[in-house]
């Protein structure tokens, strides 16, 4: 081979692997700095929304998730729960939840897309503190006509099971109801909305 042909091999090697290199190191500065696009995981506690699987969630049970570092309830109301609901609107501040606490398509009776499961921000709406659940059996302390909800052990707020805040309480609006769609029956995504209902 001439003198001249091993110089263009040369050269045309040292081009490909130049070539190669510069790919190569394109594509490392690229990962990272598409990855910096995504989320953080700070960011995502920040707001971004979750799901949560209910399908071990059995009547009178509840759970709570994360969301926003806020906890999230989740209820799954028996017929005695639901039932007992119009039965203290007397007592109540907001009973037809006309301040907007909840999307609108939470804003009746039982502020919620499904009756029996009730997605509450559980933070009371005076100060930040977060309820406790009293059932139905907690009528000794609750008062004879309770029927079961939530005590702000702080101030001493009450609201029922549907989130709804009781008369002469601190707290001045009902609990927050986040936005939230089903994704099947089992799972809900709690912090957007934007799928429809």
């Amino acid at each position: 081979m001439s003198d001249d042909k091993q110089v263009d091999k040369i050269r045309r090697n040292l081009v490909i692997a130049t070539c190669a290199a510069g790919g190569a190191a394109g594509v490392a500065a690229a990962v990272p700095f598409a990855a910096s696009w995504l989320p953080s995981e700070r960011a995502k506690a920040g707001g971004a929304p979750i799901v949560a699987d209910i399908s071990a969630l059995e009547p009178g049970q509840s759970m709570t998730v994360e969301w926003r570092s806020k906890p999230v309830w989740i209820i799954r109301r028996t017929k005695e729960m639901l039932d007992s609901l119009p039965s203290v609107d007397g007592k109540l501040s907001d009973p037809a939840s006309d301040v907007p606490m909840q999307p609108e398509y939470a804003k009746n009776e039982f502020r919620s897309i499904k009756p029996e499961v009730l997605v509450l921000v559980g933070i009371c709406t005076h100060l930040g503190c977060s309820p406790q659940s009293k059932p139905v059996e907690d009528k000794a302390e609750m008062g004879a006509d309770w029927t079961g909800g939530f005590l702000c052990p702080c101030h001493g707020s009450k609201f029922d099971l549907a989130g709804r805040v009781y008369k002469g309480a601190p707290a001045p609006v009902n609990l927050e109801v986040p936005k939230y769609i089903y994704l099947s029956d089992t799972r809900i995504l709690i912090g957007d909305d934007s799928k429809g209902a």
